[in-house]
């Protein structure tokens, strides 16, 4: 594992610019001409609740440097179950990891997903680069588009594997902008096409937290049978407002979580 929490998200960071190529556009638009003022709020990763690649097992990489865990989410309707990760540094990027609950899937979508992850060596998970190791196995696109009509989710993991979902914007960091409307605007002016489930923008300062994000760009994936263009990562944008204590809210909200989700939608 890492012992350099900077390290471990410069690695994460380059691996997700390779499959989203927007991302430093987004830098251009946003940042200031003085300096790189695009700060991380969070990321995000995705896994399945099976004991070799679970939850906890994503999480041991960030307790292992100095992480400590924070709230826990549900998502009914996806079958997930998530939580979240502070530094005590709070400089430091906050972690979101979700996991899909395969006893609530289908019985295809349950042993195909366990055949994937038996391919993955087990001294692969606790390996330095596995949170950025994208996959470990041969996927079709037949099976991937079975996959899809289950579960977005699912159909993502399996093409693209463990890998940073998301990046995500601290807007309150941002020096040239002030609300996430002008984050917006500023992004559809670009040409950037924005995830509006739920709206354009999901949450609101009465729940101390806004999002909005991107949809994912659309890259080619090398398939056991062809190549096929599909959806990879994208770019969310968050502003926090400060509790009672004048602290900025520091956790997240499921039902803007649950739609920001959506960004990766294949249909």
């Amino acid at each position: 594992m890492h012992t350099d929490v900077n390290a471990l998200f410069a690695n994460l960071w380059q691996d997700y610019v390779a499959v989203t190529p927007s991302a430093k556009k987004v830098h251009q638009l946003l940042g200031s001409s003085q300096q790189d003022d695009v700060s991380n709020d969070h990321i995000a990763l995705r896994t399945f609740n099976l004991e070799k690649v679970n939850l906890d097992k994503l999480a041991a990489h960030f307790l292992a440097l100095g992480y400590e865990q924070c709230g826990e989410y549900h998502f009914e309707a996806k079958k997930l179950y998530a939580r979240h990760y502070e530094h005590p540094d709070r400089n430091q990027p906050k972690v979101f990891i979700s996991e899909l609950l395969l006893d609530k899937c289908s019985a295809y979508l349950r042993d195909t997903i366990t055949a994937l992850v038996a391919q993955i060596p087990a001294d692969a998970v606790i390996a330095a680069n596995f949170l950025y190791s994208g996959v470990h196995w041969q996927l079709s696109q037949a099976t991937y588009e079975h996959l899809l009509a289950e579960s977005e989710y699912a159909a993502w993991v399996a093409a693209w594997g463990y890998r940073a979902n998301h990046f995500t914007v601290s807007v309150n960091e941002l020096h040239s902008f002030s609300s996430l409307e002008q984050v917006n605007t500023t992004l559809k002016q670009a040409g950037f096409l924005l995830n509006t489930s739920g709206g354009e923008i999901k949450g609101t300062p009465e729940v101390y937290l806004e999002q909005s994000s991107t949809l994912a760009d659309l890259q080619p994936v090398q398939f056991s049978d062809g190549i096929a263009t599909i959806p990879s990562c994208f770019y969310e944008f968050a502003r926090r407002y400060p509790l009672a204590n004048g602290m900025l809210y520091s956790g997240f909200v499921a039902a803007s979580a649950d739609k920001i989700f959506e960004s990766t939608n294949a249909r």
